[in-house]
């Protein structure tokens, strides 16, 4: 969906990489983590910069970006990309079918803006049933090509890092 919108791929990556969470990179390491040139990410987060989508500031003698949360779009963008990434249908089946769902939690790589291929997602909640959890982990699969690993527990265990999606 987003890459027919989008044509250029490492466009694609920097949304991602910025609305999917409150990311902020440089250009030397973002041209490490997509392994492009950092010319292509140069020229892409110019652009980016010059819509008003990114911010940038100075952090020492490194020139930071992250995405303007004051732009008119951020919350549409940040939506489709929720969208692109497939957390807008695990969180609906999760709430809806799996008992009681206290919250719910995306964790790791996805929470840190990485598409790594797998989501991981932690859920707070008393006797949610694990066994139609499978079988919705295995249809999520099937809609959005990543590997869905989900971690339940009873109740948090101090402070939960990463992002709320429910609760």
């Amino acid at each position: 969906m987003l890459n027919s919108l989008v044509t250029s791929k490492t466009r694609i990556k920097l949304l991602l990489k910025f609305f999917s969470y409150s990311n902020s990179g440089y250009l030397r390491a973002l041209a490490k983590e997509f392994d492009e040139s950092t010319n292509s990410i140069r020229i892409e987060l110019n652009r980016l910069a010059e819509a008003g989508l990114l911010t940038s500031g100075e952090e020492g003698k490194t020139k930071m970006y992250r995405a303007n949360d004051q732009h008119p779009f951020f919350h549409e963008i940040k939506g489709m990309v929720s969208k692109f990434l497939g957390l807008d249908q695990l969180l609906e089946q999760v709430v809806r079918r799996l008992g009681n769902v206290e919250k719910a939690y995306i964790v790791g790589d996805y929470a840190q803006g990485v598409d790594s291929g797998t989501i991981e997602m932690i859920l707070i909640g008393k006797d949610i049933d694990r066994k139609y959890l499978d079988f919705l982990t295995d249809k999520t699969y099937e809609k959005v090509n990543r590997k869905v690993t989900i971690t339940v527990m009873d109740e948090a265990k101090g402070e939960m890092t990463g992002i709320l999606i429910y609760g």
